[in-house]
């Protein structure tokens, strides 16, 4: 059997669109002599849809494509992921197409993701089907994850999927593809999506995996591809990337990154971007990330030092946006800062300098940046990590506001790694002297991170073990933390969910994002 394994980026609504795309590589198949055309779970509408999944006419819709996408099926077949609207609800299927007609719907029975429950279904799961004088098995979504005694007549599983990326779920996907194979004695097909979709990227990595667990095909990360596999051919296993088993995966970020912006903005119909930047490691890793994603022609820059600023942080500043061959102005704060503070006295005055002072510093920054995007139609970037969000160490309608957060998701010391592998990549782009500095908001004279917190390597190895991996503060204490800075950073978290709630939205890069994976009541006395 010929199995052509078609990696698009598809957009969530453009049915029409999408149309298209699948037709094209329907075509392709058929020009280049394959027996069947696998496409993604969900292909036809995009994903996630959310509330689309509810509405009739959208459903009618890709039911109208599908006929149409059949109509080319004459001499192959193909598996086509669509929503359909069942008895019992929406359902994701797969659906097979041949000698031009709709010829059956295999749908989803478990349905774990949280952007799924209660938009989908469930349906009846895995099917054996024919194909091409072959009993395959079709697969859909997460049913994979609960596949067991598949039917011994069964050689090959078509598993099309929409497995979004993040860190560490890569290597989770190949070694549950790799026992699977291995114990079922099966050949496996996974076909991915590929793309941003909003606050999720999908990156691709389609695959086939031999009955020994062996990876004998495998696409491209993070770009649309095509392949054709040929189950009689003499295929070999291929190397697999070490970024999919490794820990260290900050290419991928990068990539993750840059695909996630770039469709958020070119899907919407943005096309320029505006950065404020500080000087600081955060705000220069997203202008490098827009430049790469949207070209250094539509990325514009502000520069909105106070009297509190350092020198260096606006020449540090100066220096990358020269590097990058971005525009910049730089416009001062501090004229602004003191008209609001004088203006403030007859409410406020009298009171020492505390986080007010410091705030309406951030706030008069959102407000020029606004301004901006308001006047020129340059799409604000937010500059936030992950770190800073969980600790509440932001500024709501200040440091907090922006069109979309690309780096939202990333701890303080992944943002460091980051900066070096985008030096590396790129001729050392970011000045030295912005990856040395020690991390400071410069909301006051002297200030830095350090004086209310300790470093952020262990900031975030604390971080990480209460959100990642969801330990309670005694095991983290056990683990040879100390107990007042556990208990702190604890205290920390679990009182700024308010903040979170109001966030732009944040590219998901990790395995347990805010509002997600990780969603806490907006009112919560448990606490622990």
């Amino acid at each position: 059997m010929k199995i052509a394994l078609a990696q698009l980026n598809y957009t969530i609504g453009d049915i029409a669109g999408n149309t298209a795309k699948i037709v094209a590589a329907v075509e392709r198949a058929k020009r280049e002599g394959a027996d069947v055309v696998l496409f993604a779970e969900q292909a036809l509408s995009g994903t996630p849809a959310f509330d689309l999944l509810r509405k009739t006419t959208f459903l009618e819709l890709c039911d109208e494509a599908l006929d149409e996408i059949a109509s080319y099926c004459d001499n192959i077949t193909a598996v086509v992921g669509t929503p359909v609207l069942m008895q019992n609800g929406t359902q994701s299927a797969a659906v097979i197409l041949e000698n031009g007609c709709v010829k059956r719907y295999i749908t989803k029975a478990n349905i774990t993701a949280r952007r799924e429950m209660g938009f989908l279904s469930s349906g009846e799961g895995v099917k054996a089907v024919r194909i091409a004088g072959e009993k395959v098995a079709v697969v859909v979504g997460d049913d994979f994850s609960h596949l067991k005694n598949v039917d011994r007549d069964v050689d090959i599983i078509f598993s099309i999927n929409a497995r979004r990326y993040g860190k560490g779920l890569m290597s989770y996907r190949y070694e549950t593809m790799h026992n699977l194979a291995f114990v079922e004695s099966k050949h496996i097909v996974l076909m991915n999506h590929v793309g941003g979709s909003g606050e999720i990227v999908y990156d691709g990595t389609s695959c086939v995996v031999n009955d020994k667990g062996e990876v004998t095909l495998l696409m491209k990360s993070f770009e649309e591809d095509f392949a054709i596999y040929d189950t009689l051919a003499d295929n070999k296993p291929c190397e697999i990337p070490q970024e999919l088993y490794r820990h260290e995966r900050t290419g991928y970020i990068y990539k993750a990154a840059v695909l996630g912006l770039r469709d958020y903005f070119y899907k919407n119909g943005y096309a320029k971007a505006c950065v404020g930047l500080s000087g600081g490691i955060d705000s220069a890793i997203v202008a490098c990330i827009a430049v790469e994603a949207l070209g250094k022609e539509n990325v514009k820059a502000l520069l909105m030092p106070s009297q509190f600023s350092s020198d260096h942080s606006v020449s540090d500043a100066e220096a990358l946006a020269k590097n990058l061959g971005i525009e910049y102005s730089v416009l001062p704060i501090s004229e602004a800062y003191t008209t609001v503070v004088n203006t403030l006295i007859p409410a406020i005055g009298g009171r020492e300098f505390d986080a007010t002072e410091e705030n309406i510093q951030a706030r008069l920054r959102t407000i020029m940046l606004m301004a901006v995007q308001n006047k020129t139609g340059y799409i604000v970037l937010n500059s936030s990590n992950k770190s800073e969000n969980a600790l509440g160490m932001c500024t709501l309608y200040g440091d907090t506001a922006g069109a979309f957060s690309v780096t939202g998701d990333l701890y303080k010391t992944e943002m460091y790694d980051l900066a070096r592998y985008i030096n590396k990549l790129c001729n050392n782009i970011i000045p030295d002297a912005i990856l040395e500095k020690e991390p400071s908001s410069e909301l006051h004279p002297g200030q830095k991170d350090s004086d209310e917190l300790p470093p952020y390597n262990v900031v975030d190895a604390i971080l990480m073990r209460m959100i990642e991996q969801g330990q309670h503060r005694e095991e983290i204490i056990n683990a040879g933390y100390d107990a007042d800075v556990v208990e702190k950073i604890h205290s920390m978290v679990m009182q700024n969910e308010k903040k979170r709630y109001q966030f732009p939205p944040v590219l998901r890069l990790s395995a347990c994002a805010f509002g997600h994976e990780r969603l806490m009541p907006l009112i919560n006395k448990y606490g622990d």
